[in-house]
């Protein structure tokens, strides 16, 4: 019998558990992987739904946690997080030595993660390189990217992208995106289940699934943190004039996200009679099953631009930080001005759009799994000039 591969998953956030979920229940049924996740930041927040408790109950096994998110809303606490996650990470790879880690997208986090993982001779799988985002994030993923030695991306566009920056076309595998398979496992909840998970969040306990509504989730954006309030402010107030019943999600951790949570609360304050439901965290699939339901998703989320596409949702893309990335026709862009909002979120609650499978078909996770199973050691890593 051969020895199993020990393969160690770096989960830092809600997002970055959503997109690897169905990559690791495909290799928990390899028989030949020994799989641990490893985890840390906002995956361990109570207010972000403390993800490793989660994980936990899908059957995975938590190798360790660490508490490396460092409170505060500003840049500087990003990088001290990033810096703690190369201490807690590098820890715990000196004992353990797995034989390959995976990394996802473009968090912080993840390039703490990186840091530690090259610096220590382990081999790194990134998931979700090659992408163009308007902020940090771009940066992020490009510096994990050359870090990295296996790539797994979304599309044939972000594929060439890595090959212009100088990675071996050997190294890298198109398998769509995993979050897509989470998508497609949702369309299969009905909407009764779907309400019944509803019940205790803010505002849903009866809310009518049947008709229309909007979903807002918004992000702080890392480049204008210092607007995150106005630009809360801003939606909440264009949202409503809609007259539409609405739904606003929990901002994630980044700089800014305070400033953007305090906005909501203060909008509920001075609006009390606002058809105004708030979801402080949900699981991935129901998440998603929400998604498909409403009428319009607005925002700055990358949900918008990948799982929405799959699921055909209109979107209304707000502001600079999903600037790049390639996205299906339910996408419709506005800059932060109300006006421009207003149409935009006009225009979208008039429109149906089929789905797209810019992103996937829904069956990565399958891909992925049987990729990383079979990864010959890679070779010394230099930058690859096909010219």
């Amino acid at each position: 019998m051969s020895i199993p591969r020990k393969i160690l998953v770096a989960i830092t956030a809600r997002p970055s558990y959503s997109r690897i979920r169905s990559t690791l229940q495909a290799l928990n049924q390899q028989e030949d992987v020994e799989l641990h996740c490893l985890c840390s930041g906002s995956a361990l927040s109570d207010r972000h739904g403390r993800v490793a408790d989660l994980i936990r109950e899908d059957g995975f096994h938590v190798a360790a946690e660490g508490e490396t998110l460092v409170p505060g809303n500003d840049p500087g606490r990003m990088a001290e997080t990033t810096a703690q996650t190369i201490l807690f990470t590098t820890r715990h790879l000196e004992i353990a030595r797995p034989d390959w880690v995976i990394t996802i997208a473009d968090r912080y986090e993840t390039l703490g993660t990186a840091v530690a993982t090259s610096y220590l001779g382990i081999p790194l799988i990134h998931v979700q390189g090659g992408e163009i985002t308007g902020n940090i994030d771009e940066r992020v993923r490009h510096a994990v990217t050359k870090l990295s030695d296996i790539h797994l991306v979304a599309n044939a566009q972000a594929a060439a992208r890595l090959m212009r920056m100088g990675e071996h076309p050997d190294s890298i595998y198109v398998t769509g995106c995993p979050s897509i398979d989470l998508a497609r496992e949702a369309c299969q909840i009905s909407l009764d289940d779907l309400a019944l998970a509803l019940v205790g969040q803010e505002g849903l306990d009866h809310f009518n699934l049947e008709g229309e509504f909007i979903m807002v989730l918004q992000h702080a954006d890392t480049t204008e943190h210092e607007s995150s309030y106005r630009h809360m402010m801003m939606t909440l107030q264009v949202v409503s004039a809609s007259g539409l019943p609405f739904v606003v999600f929990n901002p994630n951790s980044d700089a800014g996200s305070e400033a953007t949570s305090r906005a909501v609360t203060d909008f509920r304050r001075d609006h009390p009679l606002a058809p105004m439901g708030m979801i402080a965290n949900l699981e991935g699939r129901l998440f998603l099953r929400l998604l498909r339901q409403a009428r319009c998703l607005i925002g700055n989320s990358s949900v918008g631009i990948r799982e929405c596409a799959f699921l055909g949702t209109p979107v209304v893309n707000l502001g600079d930080r999903q600037n790049g990335r390639e996205r299906a026709s339910n996408v419709r862009d506005s800059p932060w001005k109300p006006q421009a909002m207003a149409q935009a979120l006009t225009y979208q609650l008039q429109q149906s759009y089929a789905g797209s499978q810019i992103y996937g078909s829904g069956h990565s996770g399958e891909l992925m799994a049987d990729i990383v199973a079979h990864l010959a050691l890679p070779r010394k890593k230099r930058f690859h000039d096909p010219a």
